[in-house]
């Protein structure tokens, strides 16, 4: 082994290879053997490159083993091991069956060496050792291949994730994708558009993605954005809840694949009045649907105009000494949010009606006709939602 750490094949004989070779001389077909037979995997015939690449992993091993017998040096060269790892990789057999693989070939070369006329005449503590040689090498050339599928795995997942990159990247673009190039970047990206989706705005969409059904996601800028799966059945918006693990997240509405960039820009345009605490939410829910703040994001599209609509419909309330216009405001909120019942309004400010009826009197005088305008009073209303504390 290198680094230093122990090589137990230097402490056998160096004779003892010499004297198992022509008694292993059938091992490499019994191990090929043994694997196509025990792994599922591998039950396949030894043509093209799986054939090639598996009768030569095994006799190579085997040699090689062989001739480390009473050598005092490290494994260095395990390129047909970590090559192994990446073509069992790109055929599609799993990491399990790779290790399976190798647990199968050393037992079986294990039985073997029990079998041989030289093993069975070795004192015991060699044979010792030679067990120790056996299981050391197997495992470092377990972990080449090992090293090798990891390696692929991580190209492959680096490539398709840039690819997913640029099919979000494309649907948040204000230009709505021509459908084919949609469809193009959907296949590339390895991502089956569902029937239904939603854009979910967050921070490390990448990684929130991964614990979403058929979702994917972008680490875009300034945050992220998730492409999210809506099955017909309920319960789907706790599973996103659940995916956040506490992270604030904004859900854009739920479209078909086409209309995808109308639910990333709506959850984007939500984003930054959540962070910044200026939509109404469950204090202990991360999580907010944009659909349900309509009246905030039509606000925060046209912030000057706004600001004048609330400059307007609440200047009559400007003459008024400061306490006084306090609990105008705080009146007329508990007027408007009651659609007019004064019994309502007078149990929300905890309060006799006729108090509310003699400060609606006096209101009146203040505001005019405006209370008795439907217009005016939704303009009063918003003007005092958007700046009512309690609503941010």
């Amino acid at each position: 082994m290198t680094g230093g750490l122990d090589r137990p094949w230097a402490r056998v004989p160096a004779w003892v290879g010499a004297a198992l070779r022509p008694e292993l001389a059938g091992s490499a077909d019994d191990i090929i053997t043994a694997v196509r037979t025990d792994v599922t995997d591998y039950a396949r015939p030894l043509v093209g490159r799986f054939g090639s690449r598996l009768t030569e992993g095994v006799s190579v091993a085997l040699g090689q083993f062989l001739d480390l017998l009473g050598c005092d040096v490290p494994l260095e060269d395990v390129r047909v091991y970590r090559a192994l790892g990446q073509l069992e990789h790109r055929e599609g057999r799993t990491l399990a069956a790779l290790q399976s693989a190798y647990q199968v070939g050393s037992r079986t070369l294990w039985r073997r060496l029990g079998e041989s006329t030289t093993a069975r005449q070795l004192p015991p503590d060699v044979i010792f050792r030679l067990a120790e040689a056996l299981f050391t090498y197997i495992e470092e050339l377990s972990a080449a291949s090992v090293a090798g599928w990891a390696a692929e795995e991580s190209s492959r997942a680096g490539s398709l994730q840039t690819r997913r990159h640029a099919l979000v990247e494309l649907l948040a673009r204000p230009t709505p994708a021509p459908p084919a190039e949609m469809e193009r970047l959907a296949a590339a990206a390895g991502w089956r558009p569902p029937a239904r989706l939603a854009a979910l705005v967050v921070e490390d969409a990448v990684e929130v993605a991964t614990r979403l059904p058929s979702a994917i996601g972008a680490d875009l800028d300034p945050v992220g954005v998730a492409l999210v799966a809506v099955p017909e059945r309920d319960g789907w918006v706790d599973q996103v809840r659940a995916g956040l693990r506490g992270r604030p997240g904004v859900l854009g509405p739920v479209v078909e694949p086409a209309r995808a960039p109308r639910s990333i820009a709506r959850a984007q345009a939500a984003w930054p009045l959540h962070v910044g605490g200026m939509l109404p939410t469950d204090t202990d829910d991360p999580l907010v649907r944009a659909d349900e703040h309509l009246l905030a994001l039509l606000l925060a599209a046209q912030p000057d105009l706004a600001a004048d609509l609330c400059e307007r419909a609440r200047h009559p309330l400007a003459d008024l000494p400061d306490g006084a216009a306090a609990r105008a405001e705080e009146t007329l909120r508990a007027w408007l949010d009651a659609h007019g019942d004064v019994t309502a309004t007078a149990a929300t400010l905890h309060v006799h009606p006729q108090t509310v009826r003699y400060r609606l009197a006096g209101l009146r005088e203040t505001f005019g006709g405006a209370l008795d305008d439907p217009l005016r009073r939704l303009e009063l209303a918003i003007a005092l939602r958007t700046t009512d504390p309690d609503q941010h």
